[in-house]
């Protein structure tokens, strides 16, 4: 049996991850495995800084690795939201598909700091809930950590632009 592909994102913070996740989430024989779903449902109110979150998103891991290869190797396609900012975020997800023997696919998210934090503005409003997260520095203190895909790390990356007017 055709193994699936896992489908993940490297983007700063407000880049439009989460949104493309959800649209190729639509594609036929594909699940979308959401980071923000789970520790919102796990760890209700609890993570108001980036050392809470970095802590509750690591006790993630192992079971998701389990979970996306079980789903890859039924032939499914796994599109995951959560963030391959890092290097090391991305060994992550290189780990979990060469386990699995499945193809993969990492979309780089480019947009300009200046979109990301119009995006993150306007999802503090439409999401009120996240208006203790989603500020100006938050957004600087997480993007300090930034590092985009190089080409040594071997990964197929797919390179969006998605600004407006870039489309």
């Amino acid at each position: 049996m055709k193994t699936g592909t896992l489908i993940f994102f490297c983007g700063k913070m407000g880049a439009g991850k989460s949104t493309r996740a959800a649209e190729l989430a639509c594609a036929p024989r594909t699940v979308l495995i959401s980071e923000d779903a789970w520790l919102s449902a796990l760890y209700p109110d609890q993570i108001h800084s980036v050392e809470a979150y970095i802590s509750r998103a690591q006790r993630l891991r192992a079971p998701m690795k389990l979970l996306v290869q079980s789903v890859l190797s039924a032939g499914t396609n796994v599109v995951m939201d959560f963030p391959a900012n890092t290097v090391r975020q991305r060994a992550w997800f290189r780990d979990i598909f060469e386990n699995a023997g499945a193809p993969h696919r990492l979309e780089f998210i480019d947009v300009t700091d200046e979109v990301c934090l119009a995006r993150i503005a306007l999802r503090r409003t439409q999401q009120p809930e996240r208006a203790a997260t989603d500020t100006v520095e938050m957004f600087e203190r997480v993007t300090a950590y930034f590092e985009p895909p190089l080409a040594e790390e071997g990964f197929n990356v797919v390179r969006v632009l998605n600004e407006p007017g870039k489309d």
